[in-house]
């Protein structure tokens, strides 16, 4: 259900275990993306459930409530994801099975029903006596009426029931929310200690795709997986390259189509202002004068990257954000 704790939030998961016997009703666990806070908020849910007897070798991983929760069904936890993300995590159907009918394109919001069934299922007793576990990720994902919804269930906590949340940009979440829920930052890793890591996956260039995931280790694996694909799409983007940009058709594209050029955007005016890049994209230096045309075109893609995840037509939200290129105009 979840996947590896991660050697940089060993500290963070030690803090956590230590707030157990007088654990609050709910945790706001956040941080930026890429940093492994579901990984750290599911092994977490796990040591809860855990029923090993000596408090501190949980979780044990071998008791049954581990290897349900592992699984994915202990009957006293439940996760709540867009159904775009839960997709990604979905089993690939059987050999030979027959294949599921096509669906409408998958939600990116958390929808109020899937917050009522979790009250609905919170408000039962506990299937193995102790208690129920309610995973949110990511919470700033919920849409209004979803949001109100778990705002009345944090106002009104069953007993024994904890509520996880886990949020890239804790901002976006109702005050209201944020208030009921105690904060539990998960800060970048060190850079020696994700430059390790990275290379341990062998990684090529971890400097480089470190840098370009600001610091992130879990988007920089990504994203170096990716690489020839990122390249080929901003070079595209910048030449103009009609076939391969009439190609984009997804959300995730647009994204990271908008995510490419903001980067590229920020480092043409960072190293016309300050001789260095922060992200270390490829490309020329920037024209001399054109740092706050840069900057300006960056903050602009800031907003591109929000309207990439609404219905759109991919064409002409492509040809919007390049009409904005300092390059074109000068």
């Amino acid at each position: 259900m979840t996947g590896e704790l991660h050697p940089w939030n060993a500290g963070v998961f030690q803090s956590l275990a230590m707030r157990v016997p007088r654990l609050p009703h709910a945790l706001l666990i956040h941080g930026v993306p890429g940093i492994g806070k579901l990984a750290l908020a599911g092994r977490f849910a796990q040591s809860l459930l855990c029923e090993h007897p000596d408090r501190s070798s949980r979780p044990c991983g071998s008791c049954d409530a581990c290897r349900w929760f592992l699984a994915g069904n202990h009957p006293d936890s439940r996760r709540l994801e867009p159904e775009s993300i839960a997709m990604q995590s979905a089993p690939e159907p059987e050999e030979g099975a027959e294949a599921p009918a096509r669906r409408a394109r998958p939600s990116v919001e958390i929808k109020v029903d899937e917050v009522r069934g979790l009250a609905d299922f919170l408000n039962l007793r506990s299937h193995r006596g102790g208690r129920r576990i309610a995973l949110v990720h990511p919470a700033e994902d919920m849409n209004a009426h979803a949001a109100n919804a778990l705002l009345k269930g944090l106002e009104e906590p069953p007993p024994e029931a904890v509520f996880l949340l886990v949020s890239h940009r804790p901002a976006r979440l109702l005050p209201t929310i944020r208030s009921r829920c105690v904060a539990v930052p998960v800060p970048v890793p060190e850079r020696a200690a994700a430059l390790r890591w990275l290379e341990s996956r062998g990684v090529t260039q971890a400097e480089r795709w470190l840098a370009y995931s600001g610091g992130a280790p879990l988007r920089a694996l990504e994203y170096a997986g990716a690489s020839e694909a990122l390249a080929a799409l901003l070079r595209a983007a910048l030449e103009g390259d009609a076939g391969v940009l009439d190609s984009i058709r997804e959300r995730d594209e647009l994204e990271t189509l908008a995510e490419a050029l903001q980067k590229h955007a920020l480092d043409r005016a960072f190293e016309s202002l300050a001789g260095r890049r922060k992200y270390m994209t490829e490309g020329k230096p920037a024209a001399a004068g054109t740092a706050v045309a840069w900057l300006e075109y960056a903050r602009s893609l800031g907003r591109h990257r929000v309207l990439a995840r609404h219905p759109v037509n991919p064409r002409l939200f492509v040809l919007e954000m390049l009409a904005g290129l300092p390059s074109r105009k000068t």
